[in-house]
């Protein structure tokens, strides 16, 4: 089959500058076609990834200017004839939002799945109907606002099983049966031979090392049925942590949990905390091994920088600092496996831009707890912020530090600054 694209083209003013002039330049229409076993997103732009500007116009090129969405972390627990499906929020990024999601269901690993009508902009459902005994296999499709698929999760598993009766009575006592275990089983991707984190509520629950090729799995035993709040983080080989990956779980007495698709974001450093204008600076840090490292730099436009991590999941890109103006700059990073999964982003990483070089210094350890503006100690600045919220309703942006880095009560008393003094840096 072939599939020709025809777009229109309107032609642009002509710019010129002290070095080039441009005559008559030419933007093209981009164009979109789908069926059920492709998407075809096309355009003509220019050749090289870069920003061009006009007067009229400016055009983002290059394939690191493609939108992108995480994919999510989904957790299946099997019930009688049904299986419960939780996933977390996917995010996007460069135009795509996560509009809507949609479960496809197999009973065989690998699919193909018959997919659900779409279910909205939620982070739950339940699928009915299923029958007990039978192994079923689920993925989460992320959607646009017109309905497009724009991520896809790992695949998920679990097998609905009819409820156990209780054990007999009479005749001088019966025996009970073997009450099924209740627990959650994480998997997912972190670093090679990482330590991994899991946190329960705000709490440590469990800890494990991630294998060489990154994959890990935490089993956590002797829950009750509720609903948490959990979320997972990994230290580098050079014990910088990563960002705090959450997602919600339901747990079922009686049932396994299987939680999976986490991929941790990858950790990011740089080797200057200030680089004289027009030399370079390295930004570096852990992934899973042969992953694709996107390297997002901030300024008044955003640059994009693309390297693949090594066999041990170690990368490191160097941003030439004449591309961007005198003074802060921000930069983060994010990873993919082909198709498969995207991460979400690092934390976020300053640097100064200036008339010298300085070399910035790795913290040795990271406190566990109590660094609330992420520079890698306990200290006044911190407490200042946490006495700003003392006795105060947390803001949207505050909550997700109170849980990870604080008592994770949704609110700061002198619990929090109690925390604090333990993990004090100075």
């Amino acid at each position: 089959m072939f599939l020709f694209l025809v777009a229109s083209f309107a032609s642009a003013d002509e710019f010129t500058s002290t070095n080039y002039k441009v005559l008559e330049p030419v933007m093209f229409s981009g164009a979109y076609s789908s069926s059920t076993g492709y998407q075809l997103f096309g355009a003509i732009s220019q050749i090289s990834i870069g920003t061009s500007t006009a007067a009229s116009f400016g055009i983002n090129a290059g394939f690191l200017y493609f939108p992108t969405a995480t994919t999510p972390v989904v957790s299946a627990t099997a019930g009688n004839g049904q299986v419960a499906l939780s996933w977390s929020a996917s995010q996007g990024y460069l135009g795509w939002t996560a509009s809507g999601y949609n479960a496809g269901q197999s009973t065989t690993s690998g699919g193909p799945y018959a997919y659900s009508s779409s279910l909205g902009n939620v982070t739950s459902s339940a699928r009915a109907g299923l029958t007990n005994g039978t192994t079923y296999y689920f993925v989460i499709r992320v959607e646009d606002a017109f309905g497009n698929s724009i991520a896809t999760s790992t695949e998920v598993s679990a097998t609905p099983t009819a409820p156990s009766g209780g054990g007999g009575g009479g005749g001088g006592g019966g025996g009970g049966g073997v009450l099924p275990e209740t627990a959650v089983v994480f998997s997912g991707r972190a670093y090679p031979k990482s330590a991994v984190t899991l946190l329960k509520d705000a709490q440590i629950a469990a800890t494990s090392i991630a294998g060489s090729d990154a994959n890990f799995s935490i089993k956590l035993s002797g829950l009750s049925a509720g609903n948490y709040i959990f979320a997972v983080y990994s230290e580098d080989s050079k014990g910088i942590r990563s960002s705090l990956l959450t997602f919600p779980a339901s747990v079922t007495s009686g049932a396994t949990t299987n939680v999976g698709g986490i991929f941790i974001a990858p950790t990011i450093a740089v080797d200057k905390s200030e680089v004289k204008r027009g030399d370079n600076i390295a930004i570096f840090g852990q992934s899973a091994p042969q992953a694709d490292i996107v390297v997002s730099v901030s300024s008044d436009e955003e640059f994009f920088g693309k390297i693949i991590s090594d066999k041990d999941g170690i990368y490191l890109y160097n941003f030439d600092s004449s591309f961007v103006d005198y003074g802060s700059h921000y930069a983060k990073s994010k990873a993919s496996i082909g198709n498969q999964a995207v991460s979400s982003f690092s934390s976020v990483i300053s640097f100064k831009v200036g008339t010298k070089n300085v070399l910035a210094q790795l913290p040795t350890t990271v406190p566990a707890k109590g660094d609330l503006n992420g520079d890698g100690r306990v200290n006044l600045v911190d407490f200042s912020i946490a006495a700003y919220w003392y006795k105060r309703t947390l803001s949207a942006e505050f909550k997700p530090k109170e849980i990870e880095r604080l008592n994770g009560d949704g609110k700061v008393d002198l619990v929090d600054f109690s925390i604090m003094a333990f993990y004090w840096t100075g």
